[in-house]
């Protein structure tokens, strides 16, 4: 995903992933869009300083589905069809807990 696209998903509301299902894109209340690992709650800043580069290659950010695709249609996976780190079939991405 370039940084456009990843800026719309999570602007229409659509979890998107970097990496894993670990990580996800959150956009905070100064309109900063954080890369955030759920489990501990550390993060990074979506692009360098100046926002231009991601802080991450573009393939391996992805926007999360539901199992069944019914909850969301227009979501896709990465175009490799797999999280890094996740086995095919195992847990659907949950949305982050609480906001920073």
């Amino acid at each position: 995903m370039t940084l456009e696209e990843i800026k719309a998903a999570v602007d229409a509301g659509q979890t998107v992933h970097w990496a894993n299902i670990g990580y996800v894109v959150h956009k905070d209340w100064l309109g900063q869009y954080l890369i955030i690992y759920v489990p501990n709650g550390s993060c990074i800043g979506l692009t360098d300083r100046g926002g231009d580069r991601l802080n991450g290659k573009e393939a391996e950010f992805f926007v999360a589905r539901s199992e069944d695709g019914a909850d969301n249609p227009g979501s896709q996976s990465r175009p490799d069809g797999q999280g890094r780190g996740v086995a095919p079939g195992s847990a659907v991405a949950f949305p982050l807990g609480r906001q920073l």
